[in-house]
């Protein structure tokens, strides 16, 4: 048996195919079209070119694969969350997408906080409105481009129209619906109340699934696209960050994760959905059923070090940057880093902050700086930590994922920063292992996902924060969070 899960990212398509063991066979991805941006601040893709990816990333993992399509045995999908994707009665495209990142939907989240109340809205979803979620991007289409909103006859998240377009089938999950806020993400079932208020017609959204239950089959059509076989089943899959957590193992509370790729994210397992009054973290529905989760979210995370590299440094490689950076010493000899090149969510729920270096001086030198991006993420991600110290959700310990957790230098510094406990695990396909996962508990591999965890994941490396340098961390965090304040007076 062997299953294959499916990453629809955002900066391209990623497909892995995993045996009964929780070994990967292999991988495969495809690049996407860099997102278009009109203007500052939007972020829009062509679903289109999603499937095109897919299409190429699932041949090839099964061609490096060595075994026949007609062998995977069951299909998940994940992918990043909020975009907006928008179909007619036919099934067409009516627009670009909308993705997570676009941050022009201030006004119709001040909309909604009038209509409904914020209070309220967090009650009924969990969540306040921000410019990242789908309904707010409704919004915006229905004010903007009525004559588009006239025609919407179905509404999805990018992963979900790959799952259209391989399967012909609509459908979501729960923790990828959470994140659309139109989800009573408390009881698992879409808000007529939210939907109703927000002029939403409800027959637009998909049916809802749990993560592991099969939803679907791969159609003729697309089997004979991309070599799977007709009929395969496709389980509903999650989020990526919902699946991530899946590959991870974060399941239960006191296990955390924090994931750095384009975003970061740091992910708590809880047996109840844990409410911040104030909206800073985001309460989802987990991927394992009868599970929630909280997260806080960097918004500009690994782009930061991108951004920087292909701004400062072009032709350098990661690795170089990270070798010439760890001859700095911890704290940057006082420069500091804020990341906010693309607004932020946790904790400050402001789409219009903007990223600064901070504390320069005549000598500090380029491998200062890259150190201080990659400090500086990391006390934004402590940010997140220190809302679950004042909200009393326990941490054990901590995973690192993502790019993140591929560079020595990044590992070390945040275990020196989060202090912690963490560790590396053997498998470094993220949200497609565990999407794989999920598929093969769909397919009765295992009883439940507990179990396909725990029989799969290993762990590959473990580290103790240092005590010194984790004294050094704690005042430049004290300083740290006195940037933001400063900067919101200037912006």
């Amino acid at each position: 048996m062997s299953f294959l899960g499916i990453d629809v990212g955002t900066g391209g398509t990623r497909a892995v195919i995993v045996d009964e063991n929780g070994k990967v066979l292999s991988s495969a991805s495809s690049d996407h079209d860099p997102f278009r941006a009109a203007h500052p601040g939007w972020a829009e893709q062509d679903p289109e070119d999603w499937w095109r990816a897919a299409q190429e990333a699932i041949a090839d993992a099964i061609r490096f694969s060595g075994a026949g399509g007609d062998e995977i045995t069951a299909v998940g999908l994940t992918g990043q969350m909020h975009g907006a994707v928008v179909l007619d009665v036919a099934g067409e495209v009516l627009r670009p997408a909308l993705i997570w990142c676009d941050q022009r939907t201030g006004p119709q989240c001040d909309w909604l906080h009038e209509h409904i109340g914020r209070e309220r809205l967090i009650e009924l979803t969990c969540n306040p409105a921000l410019p990242n979620f789908t309904l707010t991007k409704l919004l915006w289409i229905k004010e903007h481009e009525p004559e588009i909103f006239a025609k919407i006859a179905h509404v999805m998240c990018p992963k979900d129209y790959v799952r259209y377009r391989l399967t012909g089938t609509f459908a979501i999950d729960v923790h990828e619906a959470s994140g659309t806020l139109l989800l009573d993400v408390t009881h698992r079932k879409w808000s007529s109340e939210v939907a109703s208020i927000a002029g939403i017609n409800e027959e637009w959204l998909p049916p809802l699934y749990e993560s592991q239950e099969v939803c679907a089959e791969i159609s003729v059509a697309a089997a004979a696209n991309v070599g799977l076989a007709v009929g395969t089943p496709v389980v509903a899959g999650a989020g990526d960050q919902g699946a991530g957590a899946v590959g991870m193992g974060i399941l239960k509370p006191g296990s955390v994760s924090a994931t750095i790729g384009t975003s970061g994210v740091v992910f708590a397992a809880t047996d109840a959905p844990t409410k911040d009054p104030l909206g800073r973290l985001h309460t989802f529905c987990h991927a394992v059923p009868g599970r929630w989760h909280v997260m806080g979210v960097t918004q500009a995370a690994g782009l930061s070090l991108r951004w920087f590299r292909d701004t400062f440094a072009k032709g350098a490689t990661y690795d170089a940057l990270g070798r010439s950076a760890a001859n700095i010493r911890a704290g940057s000899d006082g420069l500091l880093w804020a990341p906010y090149l693309l607004g932020e969510r946790t904790p400050h729920l402001d789409s219009h902050a903007r990223a600064a270096f901070v504390g320069i001086t005549a000598d500090h030198t380029p491998p200062h700086f890259t150190r201080a991006i990659l400090e500086g993420v990391a006390f934004s991600l402590r940010d997140t930590f220190t809302l679950f110290a004042e909200l009393g959700i326990p941490v054990n310990g901590v995973r690192l994922g993502g790019g993140g957790a591929r560079g020595p230098l990044w590992r070390r510094i945040q275990t020196d920063i989060y202090g912690y406990p963490a560790e590396v695990l053997t498998a470094e396909e993220g949200g497609a292992y565990g999407a794989a996962l999920l598929a093969g508990v769909g397919a009765k591999a295992w009883p439940d996902t507990d179990t396909a965890c725990e029989h799969s994941l290993q762990v590959a490396e473990t580290l103790q924060p240092d005590p010194e340098t984790a004294k050094v961390y704690t005042e430049a965090y004290r300083l740290y969070r006195e940037v933001y304040p400063a900067l919101k007076k200037i912006q």
